[in-house]
This record gives structure tokens, sequence and C-alpha cells, in this order.
């Protein structure tokens, strides 16, 4: 029960602080030239946060049994795989195969991840192009995608949390708690200025935000509740926490790269096709989508330290 109430307010603390830091470009009124200056931070912080938060963390979960494993004594692994009865001596040629194992694991979780979330794109866009206005069905299509991406990877990020949570280790849910807080407020924004950028009513983008801010907390409370004790066993064995976790960044990748980043490039001559020298981003806007990069890999430093 304890757990059950750990996990109750982690996700009420998630969902509280990503729909505040979704309203923050909302609550501000900003001109058209900041506007653009923060949906091309909010592009940066959703690149920076998959590439400095999300990969190194999911691969760190992943590889956490085996290296807590080497600093165990013999007799605590013992009570770990006693249900096994696996002998003392095959358990050092176990590091090894346990390595390859999980670099499959790693590589096979972001390229399922990204190639779901082209598949959903393509299943997408296939139903908008009945419309007269190419242009405009190819930005409805982003926005949807973008939304649907990143709803996809907060889902696994919270079968990530619930998965944690039935470990029945408070580090680990802690550290993974940290670790989705870590991006979720900073995608929150990022969503947010993206879709504001992309001249959505703001009705419909706070309904789009309360969708993203959901998606963990109620898939984590859905994976606790859900997971009999066999499937824990399961789970662990597997990993599931760091596949979870690998999964959505592979869905978090596509979402930066292949939507959000080539709108923010075309920000500079989207409203000026008559200036061919205007194409590219500003300085200060380059100079914001660095800032938005970096701002994830000092705060993941700040945390592993």
């Amino acid at each position: 029960m304890d757990d059950f109430r750990s996990i109750c307010l982690l996700s009420l603390a998630m969902l509280v602080a990503c729909y505040v830091a979704g309203i923050i470009p909302l609550a501000v009124n900003f001109s058209e030239e900041r506007l653009k200056l923060v949906t091309v931070l909010g592009a940066g912080l959703l690149c920076g946060t998959a590439l400095a938060v999300i990969v190194p963390e999911g691969v760190h979960a992943l590889y956490e049994d085996i290296l807590e494993g080497k600093h165990h004594p013999a007799s605590e692994m013992q009570h770990v795989i006693e249900s096994e009865k696996v002998a003392e001596v095959p358990v050092v040629h176990e590091y090894g195969h346990d390595h390859s194992r999980l670099h499959a694991y790693i590589g096979v979780s972001l390229v399922l991840g990204f190639v779901f979330m082209l598949l959903v794109d393509q299943i997408g866009s296939s139903h908008v192009h009945s419309t007269d206005d190419p242009e405009a069905a190819r930005t409805g299509n982003s926005k949807i995608t973008t939304t649907l991406g990143l709803v996809v990877h907060a889902a696994a990020d919270g079968v990530a949390l619930g998965a944690a949570a039935s470990t029945s280790q408070t580090s680990v849910q802690l550290i993974v708690f940290v670790a989705i807080m870590l991006h979720k407020a900073p995608a929150a924004f990022g969503l947010v200025s993206f879709l504001m950028h992309a001249w959505l009513e703001r009705n419909r983008i706070r309904k789009h935000l309360l969708v993203f801010a959901l998606a963990a907390p109620v898939m984590s409370m859905v994976t606790y509740l859900g997971l009999s004790k066999s499937s824990k066993e399961a789970l662990s064995e597997v990993n599931a926490t760091g596949v979870a976790m690998l999964f959505s960044a592979g869905t978090f990748l596509y979402v930066a790269t292949v939507h959000v980043l080539p709108e923010v490039g075309g920000i500079a001559h989207s409203h000026k096709p008559e200036s061919a020298g205007g194409k590219g981003l500003s300085r200060l806007e380059v100079a914001a989508l660095v800032l938005g990069c970096l701002i994830p890999l000092v705060l993941s430093i700040g945390h592993h330290h």
C-alpha cells in the first residue's frame, strides 16, 4: 500500500508540474518576434532533452542491475538468484553475455520508438491528404503528430515509472521520477510554443497540453495496478524501465527532428517568401536554439552529481 501511495503522489506531482510548465508560454503575451524566439528555444529544449536526458537515463536504467550486481557481496547475490539455483561459476560469465544482450536492447528500443512514430505519422498524413490546400494539410498533420508523438512518449514514461514503482525500491522510483520531470517540463514548454507558432487556438492548445500532462500519470497508475507478482518478476528480468525509457526516446527523437526542427528552420522565411536572402535563422534565434539544447544537458549533469 506504501508503494501505491508513493506512485499516486508522484503521478499527481508530475501532472501539476507538467501542466504549469506548459501554461507559461500561454500566460505571457508575446509579440511575433518574441514568439519565434520562444518557439526556437522550445525546439532546442526538445532536442537537447532527447539526446542529453532520455537516452542516457534509459541506458543507465538498463545497465543498473549489472552495475549494482558487481558491487554486491556473494551472499547477497545468492539471495537475488536463489529462485533460479544458478551455480556460482557461470555467474562470472553472465556479465559478458548480459552486456551484448543489453546493447541489442538499446538499439532495438530506440529504433522501434522512431519507426512507431514514423508509421503513426504516415497513417495520419494519408487521412489528411484529401484536402484542397496541401500546405494547410501538412501543418495540421504536423500539429497532430507532434502532440501524438509526445503523448506516446509520455505514456512510455508512465510505463517506466509504473515499472519502477513495482520494484518497491524508493531510490529507483525517485531516480526515474526526477529523470522524467527533467524532460517533461521542457517538453511541455516546447509543445505549447510549437502549437502557438502553428496558430492553434488557445483553448485547443490547453486541451493538447492536458492530454500530454495526463498521459504519463495515467499510464504509470495503469502499469502499477496491472502488474501481477509474476509479471513484476518477468519485467525485472527484461528491465522494462530502461526499455520503456529508450522506446520513448525514439518517439521523442522523431518528433524533435522530423517535425519541430524543420518547422523552426522555416520560421525565418515562412512569412516572407519574397526575401530570398532571409533563409535560415537569425543569430539571436540560433543562440536561442543552442541555449535550448544546452539547458537539459546542464540540468542532467547537475542531476547525476
